[in-house]
């Protein structure tokens, strides 16, 4: 298997500190479902990862098999399901921040070249450090800024910004300009990742279910993330909205029912997705 191969590959390298971390999510028993043509989607329940109850969801996309990345955007906050079955998606994860009360993106998001919304002030002193480039179905990540930003030429791409960047060229990305707290604090996380030979993987951790999935902190998530092969990767929102949606389910368990069931789904405005 390309995952298992890659896990190995990354433990190898692990930090002495990580090292047992990095065994536990190499030798978890992942329950697997193959949707076809590239897309597989994996899910592990662990007893202690990174010192707590952990519940990882995954789906990896060989774009090489055909299949095109593409955000969808919702006038109103939608339920990724409903998203999903609109555009046709096999697979879709949840986007970046956005405001609860009217339902619009608080990060730089475009579709196509054409400008839907702008990242606030406050977002960049939080978290907003890096950016999902999708052009002509493939996927990049990159470093994001208010300069960045501002200078930005509205190509006939897809842009969505987020964060914290976590990986870069196969190295942990700075977070000490993002807040504390956020980058601490064990949440449901949600994530995308790249890998060195192009795969994308799309990354959940649930969470604020005690005994069952405590949630990870910026720098566990990253951890995970290399280990799972990714060279680059980008936090995307996370808390109620974390939700990973293929072949017709969630694979997750959502927070909004305070159930650890996979009905717990909110409403949100944006979703990256695989047809």
């Amino acid at each position: 298997m390309a995952l298992m191969c890659a896990l190995q590959c990354v433990c190898c390298h692990a930090q002495a500190q990580t090292v047992q971390d990095s065994l536990a999510i190499v030798s978890a028993w992942w329950e697997t479902k193959d949707a076809g043509k590239g897309i597989v989607g994996r899910r592990a329940a662990f007893s202690s990862l990174y010192g707590s109850p952990q519940y990882v969801s995954v789906v990896e996309i060989n774009p090489g098999k055909g299949h095109r990345a593409a955000i969808a955007v919702s006038p109103r906050m939608t339920r990724i399901t409903r998203l999903a079955e609109k555009h046709g998606a096999k697979a879709a994860i949840n986007g970046s921040y956005f405001d609860m009360k009217k339902g619009n993106s608080t990060c730089y998001l475009s579709q196509d070249g054409e400008l839907v919304d702008t990242t606030r002030a406050g977002e960049f002193k939080i978290r907003v450090t890096g950016a999902v480039v999708i052009q002509k179905g493939k996927v990049r990540i990159q470093p994001w800024t208010k300069d960045i930003e501002k200078g930005y030429k509205k190509k006939k791409r897809s842009v969505l910004a987020s964060g914290p960047l976590m990986l870069q060229n196969g190295r942990y990305a700075d977070w000490s300009g993002c807040s504390a707290s956020f980058v601490k604090t064990k949440h449901p996380r949600s994530a995308i990742a790249v890998t060195k030979d192009k795969r994308v993987l799309l990354i959940t951790v649930d969470g604020r279910f005690p005994g069952k999935a405590a949630g990870m902190s910026i720098p566990e998530l990253a951890h995970l993330a290399k280990v799972l092969g990714g060279t680059s990767a980008l936090n995307l929102d996370g808390g109620g909205s974390t939700t990973l949606y293929m072949d017709g389910e969630v694979l997750n368990h959502p927070t909004d029912n305070r159930t650890f069931d996979h009905a717990g789904e909110r409403g949100i405005p944006n979703m990256i997705y695989y047809q």
